[in-house]
């Protein structure tokens, strides 16, 4: 199959979506396991590892991994990004988990065909530190679910995106306006951009078929949201220090409602 121009927004063959629903189980059940790891004392590398061995175990892999940034590709299969840290966090066998930490785990799982799911989740190590942690991670689950209600067929892109904003701002919480959501295929970026603020009836118009990466990165301090890059080349986190958490769900745009592809279906 070609691959799919960058600005041209696909549309998923039957065929097709289920390839996207076979790697959207995959990421979900490996980001179950990992999550499960979690725990003080964990090096994000053991978590690192213990996803390298679920995936191989699914006979598929990380898109995350060699992916191309501007100083090396991304070393890892995972990322774990840890309190400040927005994203891209790259695991080390030096970097241990402590009880309080809220952690993001993001994750690109490609299957035989070559198509991929995408999810990010966020968990608490142990004990919250305090109430703020806790309210931090539900405010933007719950950007999530509102953003994802709204990837239904005839809503528009600017519906998703201001629908995150509203949640974000309900909750006080500040928005990374630098880093969006995306279309996904067999690309881990396709068209359209999701950014996480907009205006409602803005943007392209949604259509079923399309599968869309969904991913509220909200902040703990409202207005304080400028974010820096490490030297590293890939971990980004907030210039205040201010706490940062990251949901995402790769979701189907149906007729209907639309269809998660990235969580454990009971």
């Amino acid at each position: 199959m070609k691959k799919r121009k960058k600005d041209v927004i696909s549309i998923k063959s039957p065929a097709e979506a289920a390839a996207m629903r076979a790697a959207g189980k995959a990421t979900a059940e490996v980001l179950a396991v990992v999550c499960a790891a979690v725990r003080e004392g964990i090096s994000t590398a053991e978590l690192d590892r213990i996803a390298g061995e679920e995936l191989a175990r699914r006979g598929m892999r990380s898109a995350c991994r060699g992916y191309p940034g501007h100083l090396c590709p991304f070393p890892a299969n995972i990322c774990v990004s840890i309190n400040e840290e927005v994203v891209h966090g790259i695991p080390s066998p030096k970097r241990f988990l402590a009880t309080g930490d809220l952690v993001s785990m993001d994750l690109v799982v490609v299957e035989s065909g070559g198509f991929m799911g995408d999810a990010t989740r966020t968990v608490v190590v142990g004990k919250a530190k305090d109430g703020s942690v806790e309210y931090l991670l539900h405010g933007t689950e719950c950007a999530l679910a509102e953003g994802i209600a709204k990837a239904r067929a005839g809503n528009f892109v600017g519906d998703i995106s201001a629908a995150i904003e509203a949640c974000a701002n309900r909750f006080h919480l500040g928005i990374v306006r630098e880093l969006t959501g995306h279309g996904i295929g067999q690309e881990m970026h396709e068209a359209p951009t999701i950014p996480n603020h907009g205006k409602p009836a803005s943007g392209p118009l949604l259509q079923a078929g399309m599968t869309l990466a969904i991913e509220p990165m909200l902040l703990a301090t409202a207005g304080g949201e400028r974010i820096l890059l490490d030297a590293d080349g890939w971990t980004v986190r907030t210039a205040d220090g201010s706490w940062a958490a990251h949901c995402e769900h790769t979701v189907l745009v149906t007729d209907g409602a639309p269809e998660i592809l990235t969580e454990i279906k009971s």
